[in-house]
């Protein structure tokens, strides 16, 4: 499957689970023992929020196994994710790379309310770098997801020569709606 298949797929997906809720997702004794038999071979990686109600598995309606899926508050990207996103670029060979925040984001409204103190603040930083002085909630979670596929931009170069391969984009989760929008 090539990124665009990927991405088709992650969209048709998220038009079942907005449509309806529900979503049958396989996990059962069989697939988890041919996944640890044969090796994951997802369809995409999938940087969210660490936030309960996102949930990247349920919202594109895949089963385990088909995403990657990298969980930090505020979809954020350092180093650590970066090197995960690259493991999974360069190794498991995702053809499609999806930055997914979400609204009513806690980070982001942190951000929004003067940043934090502690470790969060590395978090609400990033934030605040990526929504360059946007007060609306909903717009500052689209810009944290650009920002986010900027950065992937500049770095996807040196993922071994995975640059001409992977496709990189980006969407804001709507939790009363169930729809992906895309953004990037």
């Amino acid at each position: 499957m090539n990124g665009r298949e990927a991405f088709v797929k992650l969209m048709k997906g998220n038009e079942k689970y907005s449509g309806t809720g529900r979503v049958e997702i396989d996990a059962s004794a069989f697939l988890r023992h041919d996944l640890v038999e044969n090796g994951q071979h997802p369809i995409a990686t999938v940087i969210c929020c660490s936030d309960s109600r996102v949930v990247p598995e349920a919202i594109f309606s895949v089963n385990i196994g088909e995403l990657f899926v990298i969980r930090v508050a505020g979809n954020v990207i350092g180093a650590q994710e970066m090197g995960s996103i690259e493991y999974a670029v360069g190794h498991l060979h995702t053809p499609l790379v999806f930055v997914l925040g979400h609204d009513h984001c806690g980070a982001v409204a942190a951000t929004l309310e003067g940043g934090a103190a502690g470790f969060i603040a590395a978090i609400t930083n990033e934030i605040q770098s990526a929504i360059d002085g946007e007060t609306n909630p909903d717009e500052a979670s689209k810009k944290n997801v650009r920002y986010a596929v900027e950065k992937l931009k500049s770095a996807v170069k040196h993922f071994h020569g995975e640059q001409q391969r992977v496709i990189l984009c980006g969407g804001v989760y709507h939790q009363i709606s169930g729809k992906v929008e895309v953004v990037v």
